[in-house]
C-alpha cells in the first residue's frame, strides 16, 4: 500500500489533523505489511479500501472511524485488535 497516497488522500478527504493522520497511515500500513487484511478478504489493503471503509463509519474524529472499521473485522475475522490506535500524537 502507498503510504504517501493515503497521508495525501486522508488530508484531503477528512477534517483531521496531521497527528490524526499519521496514526492512521501508521496503523493501516501495519496491517497492509501484515498480510492479515489480504489473507482475510482476498485482496491487498489499498488506499481505496481504507477510505471507502472510513467513509463508512459513524461520523466521529479518523481515529475513531478508524477503529470502528477494525471493530468490524475484529468481529467477521478476528485477529484485528493489535492494530486499533489507542493514542493520537497532539
Amino acid at each position: 500500500m502507498d503510504r504517501t497516497a493515503l497521508e495525501r488522500t486522508l488530508d484531503e478527504r477528512f477534517d483531521a489533523t496531521p497527528g490524526e493522520v499519521r496514526a492512521v497511515v501508521r496503523a493501516a500500513g501495519d496491517l497492509a505489511d501484515s498480510g492479515r487484511y489480504a489473507s482475510d478478504v482476498g485482496t491487498p489493503l489499498t488506499v481505496a479500501a481504507v477510505v471507502e471503509s472510513l467513509r463508512d463509519a459513524p461520523d466521529e474524529r479518523l481515529p475513531e472511524r478508524w477503529n470502528w472499521w477494525l471493530g468490524s473485522l475484529e468481529l467477521a475475522f478476528g485477529g484485528y485488535a493489535e492494530f486499533q490506535i489507542r493514542a493520537v500524537e497532539r
